[in-house]
């Protein structure tokens, strides 16, 4: 029988997109906090949609950042080469292109709602993340949904069952709600023990310093 891991464990609650960017270096981030502070999560992630309304061909993404954010070309850029740089730093790998398209996510997190009761929510996660932003799939597509799937350690088959039965559908629903009632409009946000919500890729200090008030205030 395997020792019980001695270390305190924190709650966090993470509402995210597998589109985003800066949830991933966020979730990177803080990975090192919590190794830095010798301590656990209970990880939790949430579904949110950058673009609930984006059609099933999905759009190029440099066009997509520039209507929605009216930034130049030269500014998009810098964008790409500053969260490359960010990647690297936190051992992940951005592989943006002339051809990356921004896609619709409510497949992904209808496949993260059925992973959860199969315990494998946070590896299809990171699975997807590493899908899109590494491997430049397409993560609107079942077949690429399957394969992250296999790859976080979930029945393939089971998986496509459970897209296929849509019942996943109004849970996912419910659960952006939830979140955008409460304030959320942006990503990552997080919920730490409950109570103390930071917005944002905050950085790894930043989350050391709420993971010790947790720490202390469970004391």
């Amino acid at each position: 029988m395997p020792t019980p891991d001695p270390r305190p464990v924190i709650q966090v609650d993470i509402v995210s997109d597998v589109v985003c960017p800066w949830c991933i270096v966020g979730f990177r981030q803080l990975d090192l906090a919590l190794e830095q502070e010798n301590v656990l999560a209970q990880l939790r992630w949430h579904p949110f949609e950058l673009n609930p309304t984006m059609g099933p061909d999905g759009q190029n993404l440099r066009e997509h950042i520039m209507e929605k954010y009216s930034s130049t070309a030269e500014q998009s850029q810098q964008a790409r080469d500053r969260l490359t740089a960010l990647g690297a730093d936190l051992s992940f790998t951005f592989n943006f292109n002339d051809d990356s398209r921004i896609v619709n996510t409510f497949a992904a997190h209808q496949l993260l709602d059925w992973a959860e009761t199969q315990g494998r929510q946070h590896p299809l996660k990171l699975a997807l993340f590493k899908a899109y932003f590494t491997d430049q799939r397409d993560v609107s597509k079942v077949e690429v949904l399957l394969d992250a799937a296999q790859t976080a350690g979930l029945d393939p088959d089971a998986a496509r069952a459970a897209l296929e039965s849509g019942t996943h559908a109004d849970p996912v629903r419910q659960k952006q709600q939830f979140w955008t009632s409460r304030g959320i409009t942006g990503v990552p946000a997080m919920v730490f023990g409950g109570k103390y919500l930071l917005t944002g890729a905050q950085g790894t200090e930043t989350y050391a310093q709420v993971l010790q008030r947790c720490l202390a205030e469970a004391a």
